[in-house]
């Protein structure tokens, strides 16, 4: 064969290829659509697959972060209409964690110059409104109470998909990703922050990261659809 037909049939095989790749990615995300729809409902936080992490400017030399082991969260969710989703979190404070900390450093967060954790045992987040930033991006708006004052927060979340049930897993599951930046002294939570002009401190605005999955309504036909199918 000629080397100009050669090439030629060469090129055309590499484009049949393209299409049929195009094709079988086409089928895949068809076949992704036909999936059962994630049911509407009441969903319960999985713990065991959720983290809240937040992360605060140290000296200015690095981001101290840190986390909160104990929280739990209750979520109304329809996937077809997602802005009327509603959300209620609630953290123990005396849960904070980080890692390698000095003696006594936990306890010190937890005391009366920090988060005072004895007399405000309990950090609160209610939605308020959910609105659109187009794809699978929200901004969950609510009010976040912290060290006894309770002011607007607004997070960015971002929808990761989920499924109806599966036959490892009868429920359904969906999760998120979520990041918020507050100022901690609109809490009142003020010691430590540096001067103006200087980064001798900890920092004033804190960054808060969260990755959550809930489960929610049976799987239809499971047998956990069975056990709580009204008789």
């Amino acid at each position: 064969m000629p080397f100009a037909s050669t090439v030629s049939a060469v090129r055309a095989l590499a484009r049949a290829a393209a299409v049929a790749a195009v094709l079988a990615g086409a089928a895949g995300a068809s076949a992704a659509l036909a999936a059962p729809r994630i049911p509407s409902g009441d969903y319960m936080l999985d713990k065991a697959h959720a983290s809240l992490v937040f992360k605060v400017d140290h000296l200015g030399f690095s981001s101290f972060t840190g986390r909160f082991a104990r929280f739990d969260a209750k979520l109304w969710f329809d996937p077809t209409r997602p802005t009327a989703a509603r959300l209620d979190v609630k953290i123990d404070p005396r849960s904070i964690e980080s890692d390698n900390p000095p003696a006594n450093f936990l306890a010190t967060l937890q005391g009366v110059d920090w988060l005072d954790a004895e007399r405000y045992p309990e950090m609160t987040f209610r939605s308020t409104s959910v609105t659109s930033l187009g794809g699978r991006r929200l901004r969950v708006r609510g009010d976040l109470t912290l060290h006894g004052t309770t002011r607007p927060v607004d997070f960015v979340a971002t929808f990761n998909g989920g499924y109806a049930g599966h036959p490892m897993d009868p429920y359904a599951r969906i999760g998120f990703s979520a990041r918020s930046r507050l100022k901690r002294s609109d809490f009142g939570v003020s010691l430590g922050i540096p001067e103006p002009g200087s980064q001798m401190g900890v920092g004033d605005v804190v960054e808060v990261f969260i990755e959550a999955e809930f489960s929610g309504p049976p799987l239809p036909g499971s047998a956990a659809a069975s056990a709580t199918a009204p008789r």
